[in-house]
């Protein structure tokens, strides 16, 4: 808004009428400002005057209301390298309103920040075709503009291969005729000896500028109007490259007394042959671009078409997308569930290893809720819907996938401003180069100077470099939610990897979050499984969490547990009750001594005790009976995971609420290095900061509300995903499993791709600035050595073949989970559900 306009912004934190007149005020007094209107229901500020939306926005900021922000995703077409890249950016950001726009060659998207009211999505696409490179808003959430990009690229890689195709066609002819003479000269004899050279060179003439104005016309399309427009790319370069060269033989082939005697040749197949490498490249590269895509495209077929809903009393198929919260949905045996739900009916297996990771089937039925996506076992389920749409959690994992793969990571910075002004520099290089040519180069000047100049302008295609960053990205953070790691936020993947201590949260994260039996040590006269029994009957009316373990273990050893009565819970000792004809008593040894038990020659609770265990003294009849243990055991894959990390170079710490001494017994069984015990929420927070001071960059891995504050104040937070929503909307990076060993997997992740980025990015710059001044013919004096166009050609193609090749290594990456052992036996008994 910067001549007198009108603008309509929304702000946020307006409550009153007082709110209302602050926000009027406050606009009203900028210098620039005519008129402005608020109005508290529709949370609105129209302004008139020549102020800028940014502005403004500003002023809101300043008032303690600021303007609501707006995100939209665009899809952008006929981007082929970094250059293109930075300008539609600068387009973008040049719109009024806009705060902020990021554009990824390898997605072809942008998503564009803006101040809501102050700009509309057709501002946006009208900025962005302005500028050349046509767009429109990408399709919804949930997969359907990833769905779109695949069959789009899918229908340029077929047309780039039918372009191919009639250009090889075209181009053999040429090819063989002109370089088949330098490589078997009898050929080159049999032609002039035949149809002569002059009509080769017609011939020539007519198949290469066929190949030009056909298969490669869409260089010129794109190219000549960039160039027109003062922002060349890397079409404009192909463009000059073989318009240059083809330009240069006609000359020689219609009127060569304007050229020197010594300088009458044709670069016909130079020509032909670039158009036909640099469409080999871009078919290799969509079908690349097409493979990097393929997680998300698993993801979303995980998703049925179609369900079976109870409408007005009768079972009917309907659309997934016409389902709403509250339906009734019918799940048959084998079947994909169609949307996030709960059980209210029927009792199956279902399998939801492509969520969790986890590969046992869980069990379904009354009041457990069900996962959409998610494949059901042998039995019937009826679920009301409770998620749907863009709420589900398939949808929010592949909206965070997308985000992720749209990133843009710090390392990108560097690349962008250089590629910025790469191209003009390259043509200006190029310029430099036909001029050191037609000056100081030898005979024939006219034609040495004509390659080294197109040599330059055809190696320096900057793809390679556009493509180094978002490639990876794509490819590591789409491997990485196989692995069941979702990067809610970009950056977290080039920050994990910088980490330089792991700080776990104990409960939920290192454990079970669960206590379990562990230990069941008896007394002279008495059997194991009859003391678990008959203590297992006894808690059978107790809803207390040790009950329930109590409980639980009987089960798991099949045994038969009988009907308690006359059950007393004693507040802070424990509890009573006859089993049959048998009295029970389970609590701690005051309760013993209380109730006149001879504890002489007792099992010692303090070896329990030192390994972390709760002891439970059991009597029956009067006399000690044995001793118990309960814990909240360690998870079967957190030993390895621990060690993995501390194998990776990491400092492993622990942070908990619990007391110190579980605490130190816990860490202790497993290696950890630092323990920060009996801490609360906030607590947590600071222990961080003593960390990071003493070590250096801290990942914290947490599950349960409490861990919320941690997770935001860690420079990486990692939310276990069977914990709580509130620790997963905090944290930076979701770990979709409850196993430990997926830390290790989202570390090797973020390893591998920054490792596979800096590859990239060598290869990229290394690459220009070794050839370009071969191109250049900087060997030329010393050995005789000028680059072909050609072979300049084939070698750029071959950049962006590298790099995306190399980026889709990293689908290759292992889990941990598959990689890493389980507990050790000597850590068998930390994770043992009972054992006597």
């Amino acid at each position: 808004m910067s001549q007198t306009a009108s603008v309509t912004l929304s702000v946020t934190g307006m409550s009153c009428a007082s709110c209302v007149g602050r926000v009027q005020r406050a606009l009203a007094a900028e210098p620039g400002v005519s008129g402005a209107e608020v109005n508290l229901a529709t949370e609105t500020a129209r302004v008139t005057g020549a102020v800028p939306a940014m502005r403004l926005a500003q002023v809101l900021a300043e008032a303690g209301y600021p303007a609501r922000d707006a995100v939209i995703d665009l899809s952008v077409t006929e981007m082929s390298c970094a250059s293109c890249v930075g300008r539609v950016e600068r387009a973008l950001r040049a719109v009024p309103g806009v705060t902020d726009a990021s554009v990824n060659l390898a997605t072809e998207t942008a998503q564009v920040r803006y101040i809501d009211g102050a700009v509309t999505p057709a501002d946006l696409t009208r900025a962005a075709t302005d500028a050349g490179y046509p767009a429109r808003v990408a399709g919804g959430t949930g997969g359907d503009a990833t769905t779109d990009r695949a069959s789009r690229k899918d229908a340029e890689a077929r047309d780039l291969t039918r372009r191919l195709s009639i250009a090889a066609a075209l181009t053999l002819p040429v090819f063989v005729t002109e370089m088949g003479g330098h490589l078997f000269p009898p050929l080159h004899r049999l032609v002039a000896d035949s149809i002569g050279m002059q009509t080769a060179w017609v011939i020539q003439f007519v198949l290469t500028t066929l190949v030009l104005v056909w298969p490669g016309r869409s260089f010129y399309a794109r190219g000549v109007p960039a160039l027109l427009r003062g922002a060349p790319d890397m079409n404009s370069l192909v463009a000059l490259g073989t318009v240059a060269a083809w330009g240069y033989s006609t000359v020689a082939t219609f009127a060569p007394g304007l050229l020197p005697a010594q300088g009458r040749a044709v670069y016909f197949e130079a020509a032909a042959v670039i158009v036909v490498l640099i469409l080999l490249g871009r078919t290799l590269e969509a079908r690349a671009k097409g493979r990097t895509g393929a997680a998300i495209a698993r993801l979303v077929g995980l998703r049925p078409t179609t369900a079976h809903v109870d409408r007005d009393g009768r079972v009917v198929d309907l659309d997934v997308a016409q389902i709403v919260v509250g339906d009734m949905v019918h799940a048959r045996p084998g079947e994909r569930l169609a949307v996030d739900g709960e059980v209210t009916s029927g009792a199956s297996w279902v399998d939801e290893s492509m969520i969790t990771g986890e590969p046992a089937p869980v069990e379904k039925r009354a009041g457990t809720p069900v996962t959409g996506g998610t494949v059901n076992g042998t039995g019937a389920l009826v679920y009301r819907a409770t998620h749907v749409g863009a709420d589900t959690v398939l949808s929010r994992i592949v909206r965070m996938v997308e985000d992720a793969q749209s990133a843009r990571l710090p390392i990108q910075a560097l690349v962008d401003r250089v590629t910025l002004w790469f191209v003009p520099a390259v043509m200006a290089l190029a310029a430099l180069t036909v001029g050191v040519w037609l000056v100081w180069g030898p005979q024939p000047v006219l034609a040495h100077a004509l390659v080294a100049g197109v040599s330059v302008l055809i190696v320096a295609c900057p793809c390679a470099m556009g493509l180094a960053t978002p490639t990876s990205i794509m490819v590591g953070t789409g491997r990485a939610a196989d692995l069941g790691v979702l990067f809610r936020r970009g950056d977290a993947l080039q920050a994990l990897q910088g980490v330089a201590v792991a700080a776990l949260d104990k409960t939920g994260t290192l454990t079970e979050g669960r206590p379990a039996l562990t230990d069941v040590v008896t007394t002279e006269g008495f059997d194991a499984d009859e003391v678990l029994a008959l203590v297992a009957a006894a808690e059978s009316a107790s809803e207390h969490p040790v009950a329930s373990a109590i409980r639980r273990a009987a089960t798991a050893k099949g045994l038969e547990v009988a009907t308690a009565t006359a059950f007393q819970s004693i507040t802070g000792l424990g509890i009573s009750a006859r089993v049959g004809d048998r009295r029970v008593l389970v609590g701690a040894d005051r309760l013993m001594r209380r109730e006149g038990v001879d504890m002489t020659g007792a099992p010692r609770a303090d070896d329990l005790a030192a390994r972390g265990r709760s002891p439970l003294y059991v009597s029956i009849d009067g006399q000690l009976a044995g001793l118990l243990g309960v814990a909240d055991p360690v998870k079967a894959g957190s030993p390895a995971a621990v060690r993995a990390l501390q194998d990776m170079g990491l400092r492993v710490a622990m942070i908990t609420g619990d007391s110190a001494a579980t605490a130190q017994a816990i860490a202790a069984t497993l290696g950890i290095d630092d323990v920060a015990a009996e801490v609360m929420p906030d607590g947590k927070v600071a222990a961080l900061g003593r960390l990071r001071a003493d070590h250096g960059p801290v990942a914290f891995v947490g599950d349960g509300i409490n861990d919320a504050p941690a997770l935001a104040a860690a420079d990486v937070g990692l939310a276990i995903g069977t914990g709580t929503d509130v620790a997963i909307e905090t944290a930076d990076v979701v770990l979709m499993s409850g196993d430990l060993r997926a830390v290790v997997d989202a570390l090797a992740v973020s390893r591998a791709t920054l490792r596979n980025i800096r590859q990239n990015l060598f290869w990229a710059f290394g690459y220009n600035a070794a050839l370009i001044p071969v191109a250049a013919g900087v060997l030329y004096p010393l050995n005789g050595t000028l680059l072909s166009p050609a072979l300049a050609a084939g070698a750029m193609a071959l950049s962006s073949v590298f790099v995306l090749s190399n980026a889709l290594r990293l689908r290759r990456l292992r889990s941990a989970a598959t990689a890493l052992p389980h507990a050790t036996p000597a850590q068998a008994a930390v994770t043992r559900e009972v054992h006597p």
